[in-house]
C-alpha cells in the first residue's frame, strides 16, 4: 500500500476545527474575492489551492480509475443544442416544484459529507445559502452538524430532504426517520448505489482525522488500508438493503421516498412497482462502482427501454453538472430536476456567501441558455432542443447482452 500522507492542517476530535499551532506554520494560499469568481471551475480551482489536502483530496475523489468521474463530464459534451431563433425572450422563468416544493431553479444540493472539511459552519451555512436562494437542500447522514441544527439554520418551511444510509442498527434508522418526520423533512432520499464504499485511492492515501458524524456516529480512523473517509466513516452501513425494505421505510417516515443511484432502466422499472416517488440516476459522482454509466446514458435509457417511468414518479440526474446548459439539457430530456454535489463544496470555502454566488452563477447561466435556445419557462424545455447522436450508440437497449449467448450458472 502506499504511504498515508500526514495532513498539512491537523484537525480536532469533534468536527475538523484547526488547530492553530499547525495553521501558522502551514498556511494555505490566501483566496481571490469572491466577486472575481465567474464559474463553478473558478470554485474548484480556489479549492484545489485552499482546502487542506485531506479536504480537497475526500471531496473530489472518485473510485479507482475515475473512469466514470471523467465520463459523467464527457456526456454532458456529447449532447448538443439546437436553438429556435427569433422569439421574444425579454423573461424568463426557472421554477421548478420538486416533490410538491417550490424551488427557484430546477437543481438541488445533493447529500455530501462532513461540510465542516471546507468552512466552519459547514451544512448550517448551506442551508442558510439555500433558505435564500430557495433551492432544496438533501442532509447527508454523515453531515458534520446534527439534523435538528442544520433545519434550524434555515428559515421557517423551508424545504429539506433527509438522505439515508440505513445502518445495520434498523432501531437507530427508524429513530432517525421519526426524528426527521417530527423536524418537518419533505422526503428521505435512500442511497442504493453503496452497498459497500468504492475505493478511492486519492482519499485513502492521506491521513484520515478522528471526525464524528453527529447523524450516522460514523467515526473517521486509519487502517491498515490507509484514510479514506469515505471507506471507515461507511462501516455502520448495512449491505443486506433490499427492495423488500423499502416499505418499512416509508412506514416509519410516512414522508415521499427517493431511490439515489438508480442506474438502469430495469431498475426504474422495479422503483415504479414499489411505489416510490423518485428516483436520483447515479453513479454517485464516480465515487462508488468505476467504469459505471453516466446518469445521462441512464436518462436516454429509460426513454427508449421504459418511457412509462417517467408517468408514475419523478426523475433526477447528477454527476459532472457544472454548467447551466448541462442542467438545460437535462431538463429537456425529461429529468424533473438536477442534483449538484461538489460544486457546492469547493464554493463553500466562501461560507454562505460562495453558497449562494454559485447559485447566481447557475441560475443566470441557465437564464442565458434557455434565452440563446429560445425558450422562457422552464417547463418549455423539449427533447427536440437536443442532439442526442453522439451518445445513441453507448445506449443500452435492455438487460439481455445484444449478441453474447453465454449464460452464467446463477441468475437473479
Amino acid at each position: 500500500m502506499a504511504s498515508i500522507e500526514t495532513p498539512t492542517l491537523s484537525y480536532d476530535h469533534e468536527f475538523g476545527q484547526h488547530n492553530e499551532q499547525t495553521s501558522q506554520l502551514s498556511r494555505r494560499p490566501s483566496k481571490p474575492a469572491l466577486s472575481s469568481l465567474i464559474s463553478v471551475h473558478d470554485f474548484e480551482d480556489v479549492a484545489r489551492q485552499t482546502f487542506t489536502p485531506k479536504a480537497y483530496a475526500f471531496y473530489s475523489s472518485a473510485a479507482t480509475d475515475l473512469v466514470s468521474h471523467q465520463a459523467n463530464l464527457q456526456c454532458h459534451r456529447k449532447l448538443l443544442l439546437r436553438p429556435r431563433v427569433l422569439r421574444n425572450v425579454q423573461r424568463a422563468k426557472t421554477e421548478r416544484s420538486i416533490l410538491g416544493c417550490r424551488s427557484s431553479a430546477p437543481f438541488f444540493f445533493s447529500p455530501a459529507a462532513m461540510a465542516r472539511l471546507a468552512h466552519p459552519e459547514g451544512e448550517l451555512a448551506v442551508a442558510r445559502a439555500c433558505g435564500n436562494e430557495g433551492i432544496v437542500q438533501a442532509i447527508s447522514s454523515n453531515a458534520s452538524y446534527p439534523l435538528s441544527d442544520i433545519v434550524a439554520a434555515g428559515k421557517p418551511d423551508q424545504p429539506f430532504f433527509l438522505q439515508l444510509y440505513v445502518n445495520t442498527d434498523r432501531q437507530k434508522i427508524e429513530a432517525l426517520l421519526r426524528s426527521a418526520r417530527d423536524l418537518g423533512i419533505k422526503a428521505v432520499m435512500v442511497t442504493v448505489d453503496a452497498p459497500v464504499p468504492g475505493k478511492r485511492e486519492a482519499d485513502e492515501r492521506i491521513a484520515a482525522e478522528n471526525i464524528v458524524a453527529p447523524i450516522s456516529g460514523a467515526i473517521a480512523e486509519n487502517d491498515k488500508k490507509g484514510g479514506g473517509l469515505g471507506r471507515v466513516m461507511a462501516k455502520y452501513i448495512d449491505s443486506t438493503l433490499c427492495w423488500e425494505d423499502l416499505a418499512w421505510i416509508k412506514r416509519v417516515s410516512g414522508l415521499p421516498l427517493v431511490l439515489k443511484g438508480v442506474q438502469t432502466a430495469a431498475d426504474a422499472q422495479k422503483a415504479v412497482s414499489y411505489g416510490v416517488d423518485g428516483i436520483l440516476l447515479s453513479n454517485h459522482g464516480g465515487r462508488s462502482l468505476d467504469t459505471t454509466q453516466p446518469a445521462l446514458l441512464t436518462l436516454l435509457e429509460l426513454h427508449k427501454c421504459a418511457p412509462e417511468v417517467f408517468s408514475h414518479l419523478e426523475v433526477y440526474v447528477d454527476g459532472g453538472f457544472t454548467r447551466g446548459t448541462d442542467i438545460l439539457k437535462a431538463i429537456a430530456l425529461g429529468a424533473t430536476a438536477v442534483g449538484i454535489g461538489r460544486p457546492w463544496l469547493y464554493a463553500l470555502s466562501y461560507g454562505q456567501e460562495g453558497v449562494q454566488h454559485l447559485c447566481e452563477i447557475l441560475k443566470d447561466e441557465m437564464i442565458t441558455s434557455m434565452k440563446l435556445s429560445g425558450i422562457t419557462d422552464v417547463d418549455e424545455a423539449h427533447p427536440g432542443m437536443v442532439n442526442t447522436a453522439l451518445l445513441e450508440p453507448l445506449v443500452n437497449k435492455g438487460e439481455d447482452h445484444p449478441w453474447i449467448k453465454w449464460q452464467p450458472k446463477a441468475r437473479l
